[in-house]
């Protein structure tokens, strides 16, 4: 390798995640000089039209790569998901009302911890007897409830929901942070979606919400100004100063993704890429798969060794090439694989030739 060569790193981090390089490109040469204006995206005025073209931009293609119709706004807040599991019960579950939510990990239960501030929660379905290694397969839900939410899939867990509960007949909210605009969805049949961008749209610092109107101004408390979605809204997420960069770098993402060929591109890049580690894991004794199969996430692959005692050399075999963020959460222990939209074939394809490596010295 000479002195301009760089080594390929394969980044599997669950978050923030890899981004495609053209975006690095892109976003790092705003910096300097923003569509040569000679000024840096980091210092325009978030109230010129030099930014308001990107948040319209920005805005307009989350319509068109989710299909979205008149009835949904779009929203870039600041807070991350994290906000959202206290601001969507806040406008949306009065005091007397309930909320259903499904308990399916790490990221339900702490919507969950927020939701039962501010009204009645009932766990529609649950996971915890599995240890969160499966999702529920029949929900308990009152049709009175407020709304139905869900975490589609867990990124430390590893599952995914692959049918949504629609048929319950109340409003559907759910937390996409890990694996929004990576598959064709109906995306108009949920009420309120809400996704950080850090893992495939964009860099943190930034929260997308999709929602439809009709679910607000039906609680009696006083919602504090910052936190009502009405007056981001109306002011078009300009309520305060967003996070331009954040925003600016959704906007690559968001070019590239649909220059990629939107959505239905991207979710069979993304099969290909779960197929592939499955199959390695399922074909290798040495390599166990946690999570019941028909729950699997084709975002984030969880697996652990048959011989835990193998774990920290092939851990480090990954370390010496170049394998970054495959350790599993400190929570669950044994390997971690994300593989967000802009994660390449080849890395995948690079990391079951090293299972299969190891498998064939180990087994």
């Amino acid at each position: 390798m000479t002195t301009t060569e760089q080594a390929v790193i394969h980044n599997f981090n669950a978050g923030p995640s890899i981004l495609p390089k053209e975006v690095f490109q892109q976003a790092s040469e705003a910096i300097l000089n923003f569509n040569n204006t000679g000024l840096s995206i980091l210092e325009i005025g978030h109230r010129t039209s030099l930014f308001q073209a990107v948040m319209d931009e920005a805005q307009a293609l989350v319509k068109e790569l989710m299909g979205l119709d008149n009835s949904k706004a779009v929203l870039f807040l600041h807070g991350g998901a994290s906000t959202q599991f206290m601001q969507i019960p806040m406008n949306l579950l009065d005091e007397k009302g309930t909320a259903a939510y499904t308990e399916t990990g790490t990221w339900a239960n702490k919507a969950i911890k927020e939701a039962k501030l501010f009204g009645s929660v009932q766990i529609a379905g649950s996971g915890k007897e599995s240890n969160y290694t499966a999702l529920p397969k029949s929900l308990q839900v009152d049709p009175t409830s407020t709304y139905l939410h869900i975490t589609t899939n867990e990124t430390i867990a590893g599952t995914q929901w692959k049918n949504m509960p629609f048929e319950y007949g109340v409003p559907v909210i759910a937390d996409m942070s890990s694996d929004i605009l990576s598959r064709n969805l109906d995306f108009n049949k949920f009420s309120l979606i809400y996704a950080g961008a850090q893992k495939n749209m964009g860099a943190a610092g930034v929260n997308l919400v999709v929602l439809d109107e009709s679910v607000l101004g039906k609680v009696n408390r006083t919602i504090p100004t910052m936190l009502d979605y009405r007056n981001h809204i109306k002011e078009g997420s300009m309520l305060n100063t967003p996070p331009v960069f954040a925003v600016y770098v959704v906007l690559l993402t968001l070019r590239w993704l649909k220059n990629m060929g939107g959505v239905a591109a991207i979710e069979k890049l993304n099969r290909e890429k779960a197929d592939l580690l499955y199959h390695t894991i399922d074909s290798n004794p040495i390599f166990k798969g946690t999570i019941a199969r028909e729950d699997r996430s084709d975002m984030n692959v969880v697996f652990v060794m048959d011989n835990p005692t193998l774990e920290a050399e092939f851990q480090q075999i990954c370390k010496e090439n170049n394998m970054i963020g495959v350790k599993g959460h400190r929570s669950v222990g044994g390997f971690r694989i994300s593989l967000y939209n802009a994660l390449q074939l080849s890395s995948v394809k690079a990391l079951t030739d090293l299972m299969n490596d190891f498998a064939k010295r180990k087994g």
